[in-house]
């Protein structure tokens, strides 16, 4: 259980934090308010909505929904109270969003789809990335090695050249998830 762990963390904290959460293999409890740190963790998410638990498939955007058609329903009602039906029209109003509404119009998966897809989109990017670092330095270390020895710099590039290959590989796969996420 993790009660708002991203609190007082530095960036560099963060992303360490982030990159061991998301490849946690257990089960997590969350408790925080940073919705995007909730998004790239977790799998499925929960709000506390009219004093009780409810789950939302549509991830945080449904989350920020609830509480727009919540807001719209509380000033709607206190502007003409007769026209309302009273606060139980209200409330009941703001708990059955279409399903429509909880995921992008622009794309065709669902929301649980949508949010692992964005997670897989995170991963591959932060995978790009840590190739990315891998590789400069690795080219920084070719400098210091000694530059007679053929093999062992044919060694070297050759793990430099598999990094790239696999940067190529990442970059078609994260073209493939952007483009389904819309």
């Amino acid at each position: 259980m993790l009660g708002e762990p991203t609190n007082d963390l530095d960036t560099d904290m963060l992303a360490a934090m982030e990159d061991l959460l998301d490849s946690w293999p257990g089960t997590l409890i969350v408790v925080s308010h940073d919705r995007y740190f909730l998004e790239r963790v977790t799998d499925q998410q929960y709000a506390i909505l009219d004093h009780g638990l409810r789950h939302l498939p549509g991830g945080v955007d449904q989350y920020l929904e609830l509480r727009a058609a919540e807001d719209r329903a509380a000033v709607d009602g206190a502007a003409n109270p007769a026209a309302s039906g009273g606060s139980g029209t209200a409330g009941a109003a703001s708990k059955a969003p279409s399903s429509a509404a909880a995921a992008p119009a622009a794309s065709a998966l669902s929301g649980a789809e949508l949010r692992a897809a964005q997670k897989e989109l995170n991963a591959v990017e932060r995978r790009m990335q840590k190739l990315q670092q891998q590789i400069v330095k690795d080219r920084d270390r070719l400098a210091t090695l000694d530059q007679s020895d053929y093999q062992l710099l044919n060694t070297e590039m050759a793990k430099i050249t598999a990094y790239e290959a696999e940067i190529g590989e990442l970059e078609e796969q994260w073209l493939d998830l952007s483009e389904q996420i819309g």
